[in-house]
């Protein structure tokens, strides 16, 4: 028995990562994925704060989903996300502003982020307050892991450099449509493919 809750909660972490990535595989979150990711600082600080959101914001739920009406369940979790992006909103302002200011409209925006609401109404309002968690802090991964892969390709490809430093030499001709949207569609089209493509290898090597 005790067992079989390890596996299900191993699960509930690792489907985050690949099975269930919130950008390679349901494809949510994609208007701040495809605005920020021109550099790997815009992309760490989205995705750090996009999980600060929905870690806490999957605790509280499970804490309250028995008290929460289901008429109002939707407002009422839209209330407790937009209560944590505010916070988040404020200490980019506060401690970062040069990264504020880089990320735009974009962390407010976490408040209609489907990844947040949708693992708000599909997992946390469902389970226990330790299953919750454990699904946030996997699908936190994957959303910073794929930022990350897709934000290092542009800023390399677009400038030449990782987090501000120079990693091409002066040989390399800058690509500048990668910190371009087009950048961002073409970047994260080849991703996907690749994460379908290895999809089936793994069905066909069952």
């Amino acid at each position: 028995m005790e067992k079989m809750a390890v596996k299900s909660l191993a699960h509930d972490f690792s489907k985050g990562l690949w099975q269930e990535n919130p950008v390679s595989r349901q494809l949510l979150g994609m208007c701040s994925t495809l605005a920020i990711t021109n550099a790997v600082i815009n992309g760490v600080a989205m995705g750090l704060a996009v999980s600060f959101v929905l870690v806490f914001s999957s605790l509280l739920i499970s804490l309250l989903r028995k008290l929460i009406p289901s008429q109002v369940r939707i407002a009422s979790y839209i209330v407790v996300i937009a209560s944590f992006v505010t916070m988040a909103d404020r200490f980019l302002a506060a401690s970062f502003p040069s990264i504020s200011k880089s990320l735009g409209p974009y962390v407010p925006l976490i408040v209609v982020n489907c990844i947040i609401l949708g693992r708000a109404e599909a997992f946390a309002s469902k389970n226990t307050v330790a299953r919750s968690l454990i699904d946030a802090f996997g699908m936190s991964l994957g959303y910073i892991l794929a930022l990350l892969i897709l934000s290092a390709i542009r800023e390399v490809l677009g400038s030449g450099t990782i987090l501000g430093y120079k990693v091409l030499g002066t040989w390399f001709e800058p690509w500048v449509i990668m910190i371009l949207p087009p950048g961002a569609f073409i970047t994260l089209g080849i991703l996907i493919a690749l994460a379908n493509k290895i999809e089936q290898r793994i069905k066909l090597g069952r």
